[in-house]
């Protein structure tokens, strides 16, 4: 417990993981809120609009949060993770730079808009400025997610005579395959965790027979949204993003699998419990042949074990790595099922009526933040021992002067302060919505004029 580098990865995977929480509600809520305003501006339906402007006022609070959070992340990769800073600062250095440059100030301009800027601007302009919100939310995204698709499969870049790496090709880095795939992956997740949350809170006023016109708006879009996202994070992109792990990564792929002997028609383990000190896989229930397929295309294909690779280059936390995959993808499962049948419901006209299924959504929302953050544990357990993957190991990433009782000191105030953030927040967003919904002027008289 003395040793400084197990401190530094504690205090970044909490303080990252609880940063998570907020862009991955805001990155889904762009996309909807353009559906929202494009819906509205079509029909010219006042509903439609009502749940677009909730929505914004929501995501400026978790986009405020974000930024919060996010900030101590940047000052870590210098007081945490100095040696790691020095060495590929020339080439993340630039995706870090993109972000903060480009796509935070769009996003962050234009959120001004939307929330502020409605009246003045009219119908048409309120909705480009959803589009440019969009954009910049999902752009700053993406140079993150680059970021991290360098650290898991590195191109682009060239070794010094210092050994420092620099950047050699930028298009190849910038459009690293794995980033592209990850990205993807990763952007319909957020649209899960949006469309559960939106889906919860137009259950949620359901359930207490409150602002029905924007519930039933929020109600449907979340449910729709969240089907095809859920569909569209188990295939095409986890697929494809399983077949670069195995293509790129096949001992982490072993480790997800807790699989530890070589072979042909390798079974897919639904469940079990990797027993590392024998080398196996207790009590497992396994679909016979199915890895080989989903790694290699090929039932009869030989997927690797981790006997198969030098124990030193096996992930530092096969047990976690093992039970954090099948979380997330047991809990996708769940929710392709659960806005399945929510969907069926829909389609019938009997979702509203149905008081189990409304309680089912309405309590359902947390369970996407923790397979997102199950997914994300899986990227970076899976990455180990190494930051950059074959390139730099992680005992030699971390701050050589920065001694453990500094960082359990200011892990435990970053604990204490997001604690008092996250009441706030909770406090602010369930405000938000007990009030409900704000109807604009003009939509008050158009409902006026109808009736």
């Amino acid at each position: 417990m003395s040793d400084p580098l197990l401190w530094h990865r504690l205090q970044f995977a909490f303080t990252i993981v609880y940063h998570y929480l907020f862009p991955q509600l805001t990155m889904g809520l762009a996309l909807l809120i353009v559906v929202l305003k494009s819906v509205a501006l079509r029909t010219g339906r006042p509903a439609w609009n009502d749940a677009a402007r909730f929505w914004i006022r929501i995501f400026g609070l978790n986009f405020a949060l974000g930024v919060v959070t996010g900030v101590p992340l940047e000052f870590q990769f210098g007081t945490n993770w100095a040696a790691f800073s020095a060495a590929t600062g020339g080439v993340i250095g630039q995706t870090l730079a993109m972000e903060g440059i480009f796509a935070f100030f769009l996003e962050s301009s234009f959120l001004a808009l939307l929330v502020w800027g409605e009246r003045r601007l009219g119908p048409r302009r309120h909705y480009a400025a959803a589009l440019a919100l969009l954009a910049g939310s999902w752009l700053s995204g993406y140079f993150i997610v680059a970021t991290n698709a360098f650290m898991q499969h590195p191109v682009g870049y060239q070794v010094a005579a210092d050994g420092r790496l620099e950047l050699a090709r930028l298009g190849e880095f910038v459009f690293n395959p794995w980033a592209i795939a990850q990205f993807l992956h990763n952007q319909m997740a957020a649209v899960v965790t949006a469309a559960f949350v939106m889906a919860a809170v137009g259950a949620f006023w359901l359930l207490r027979d409150s602002h029905r016109e924007v519930a039933r708006v929020s109600l449907a879009t979340g449910v729709v949204a969240g089907l095809v996202a859920a569909l569209l994070v188990a295939f095409p992109t986890g697929h494809h993003q399983g077949r670069l792990v195995a293509a790129h990564q096949p001992v982490t792929l072993a480790a997800m699998e807790g699989r530890f002997a070589s072979g042909p028609r390798a079974p897919l383990a639904m469940i079990g419990q990797p027993n590392v000190p024998e080398r196996k896989l207790d009590n497992p229930i396994v679909l016979p042949a199915v890895l080989s397929w989903i790694a290699y295309g090929d039932f009869s294909a030989n997927v690797r074990g981790l006997e198969a690779f030098p124990e030193d280059a096996w992930p530092t936390n096969i047990e976690l790595l093992y039970y954090a995959f099948h979380v997330m993808v047991g809990l996708g499962t769940l929710f392709i099922a659960v806005m399945a049948l929510a969907a069926l419901l829909l389609a019938r006209g009997r979702l509203e009526r149905s008081r189990p299924m409304l309680w089912v959504l309405a309590l359902a929302f947390p369970f996407p933040y923790i397979a997102n953050t199950a997914g994300w544990m899986v990227a970076e357990l899976g990455r180990q021992p190494w930051l950059v993957y074959d390139v730099l190991r992680t005992a030699a990433g971390a701050s050589p002067t920065v001694h453990g009782g500094s960082v359990l000191f200011t892990g435990l105030g970053f604990a204490g302060l997001y604690l008092v953030l996250g009441v706030l927040f909770l406090a602010l967003v369930g405000s938000e919505i007990l009030h409900g919904p704000r109807p604009f002027a003009a939509d008050a008289a158009a409902r006026g004029a109808h009736s």
